[in-house]
């Protein structure tokens, strides 16, 4: 119990820290993809604009007199903060003594609330903006699940388990070696980055589901939301190739492909996403089971 706790205490700090730096180099290039200079003013090379940028945030912050919510935004707020903290338990218990022996399915539990949390947080912001935004956030997720089930029955056959500390080798990778593809997919989906950002359109939705938020409310929003991606970046390299040299590369990798993604490719029509997940990714999986079970 006590190294549970510890090592979700420390997953949860790391996953801060990198994702302090990840915003700052995803500043950086989408800065020099656009002809300009990133965030260079604040500490040596802008190294402490993170930090800074929290301080502002935190310091600004108020609660009162401006904001039209209602009390179930801030549930939904909550929430995903509670999911992401439970994400970098699992993380953490990787590292530890206190590894679960259905750790993937925990995975696919908890993010099966993920949903809910971004309905709460755009049903109760009273604009319409945010309603939208959270509704096609919603139904993205739907699809998303349903590949990323297949994704955790394919890997629990392949690897003869459910716990994450026996996937040791490349056998997903030698079987299916699509499934990164899919999973880089199905990631950019859950946490709602370009070309699938239908719940933060900024075009179409002025933010989506967040525009009503600021100071507090909008850090952990989008703290959550990076501290996602860096989890199932660090969940598709174990599923891949494990806890390996390689791992570490496809992690390295994964959030790059991240930053490049948001850079350069444009949003996806919806049809086309929604078309690609029920018809194609799910067919694909579908498939794969057959041949592994042959």
């Amino acid at each position: 119990m006590i190294f549970g706790l510890l090592s979700g205490i420390v997953g949860l700090l790391i996953s801060l820290l990198i994702i302090a730096f990840f915003i700052l180099g995803e500043r950086k290039i989408l800065g020099y993809s656009q002809y300009r200079k990133g965030p260079n003013k604040v500490g040596i090379l802008g190294l402490l604009q993170s930090f800074a940028d929290l301080l502002k945030l935190v310091v600004k912050f108020k609660n009162y007199s401006f904001q039209s919510r209602s009390s179930v935004s801030l549930v939904g707020v909550f929430l995903l903060v509670g999911l992401v903290v439970y994400y970098c338990f699992i993380y953490g218990g990787y590292y530890s003594f206190s590894y679960n022996g259905f750790s993937i399915l925990w995975f696919l539990v908890i993010t099966s609330f993920s949903s809910y949390s971004l309905l709460c947080a755009g049903w109760g912001s009273y604009s319409k903006y945010s309603i939208l935004g959270s509704m096609r956030s919603a139904f993205g997720s739907v699809s998303f699940e349903a590949c990323f089930m297949c994704i955790i029955i394919f890997s629990a056959l392949a690897y003869n388990s459910y716990s994450l500390n026996d996937y040791v080798g490349f056998s997903n990778f030698l079987i299916f070696p699509g499934l990164g593809l899919l999973l880089m997919i199905c990631i950019l989906c859950e946490t709602n980055r370009t070309p699938f950002d239908y719940a933060e359109s900024e075009s179409e939705l002025v933010s989506g589901f967040n525009v009503e938020y600021s100071g507090i409310y909008f850090t952990c929003l989008f703290a959550c939301e990076y501290i996602i991606i860096f989890i199932f970046s660090w969940l598709s390299s174990i599923i891949l190739f494990g806890n390996s040299l390689f791992g570490s590369l496809w992690l390295g990798f994964s959030l790059l492909f991240f930053m490049w993604a948001r850079a350069t490719l444009p949003r996806v029509r919806y049809d086309y996403f929604v078309n690609f997940f029920w018809s194609v990714g799910l067919s694909v999986l579908v498939l794969s089971f057959f041949f592994i079970l042959v």
